[in-house]
């Protein structure tokens, strides 16, 4: 998983020849946090210990883990909102969103061939992305709080 993730390609090698095909895709995963399925819940009806919420958490290999983007913690959901009737924002609202984001991406990679959205930017683009005082502040405290690596940064 994680050498396609990061080359974008994937190698299958067999006793009489080697191919090497396109692998650009986005790796959507989800995990509990913990044994118990409950992280700092105090109105969970178990939990785990520290060191077992740690040990859990070294099933998946921090290089791998350097390649996911975005983690999110989702809190349990309350039966309230679950039995709520309101609807939520339409399907071609969100749609709408997103073209218009790729199509920005689309306009910003013009003049180049292999790079098309910002999931396939490298070094070279972070012209794109410059950082102001205050989000660096935080880039710093994100890095040095979960001593993050240095793949994690870019």
């Amino acid at each position: 998983m994680r050498q396609p993730l990061e080359d974008r390609e994937i190698t299958i090698s067999r006793a009489r020849f080697t191919v090497t095909y396109p692998s650009s895709f986005m790796l959507v995963a989800s995990m509990n946090p913990s044994p118990s399925g409950y992280f700092v819940d105090a109105d969970s009806p178990t939990t785990s210990s520290p060191y077992e919420m740690q040990r859990y958490m070294n099933k998946i290999s921090g290089p791998l883990l350097d390649r996911i983007d975005i983690h999110i913690e989702v809190q349990p959901v309350p039966f309230e909102k679950l039995t709520d009737d309101r609807r939520g924002e339409p399907s071609k609202m969100i749609r709408e969103r997103v073209t218009k984001a790729r199509e920005i991406q689309t306009l910003r990679f013009s003049d180049n061939e292999k790079v098309h959205y910002n999931a396939q930017m490298n070094v070279k683009q972070r012209k794109h992305c410059e950082l102001n005082e205050a989000s660096k502040t935080l880039l710093k405290t994100a890095m040095e709080n979960l001593n993050l690596s240095v793949r994690a940064y870019d």
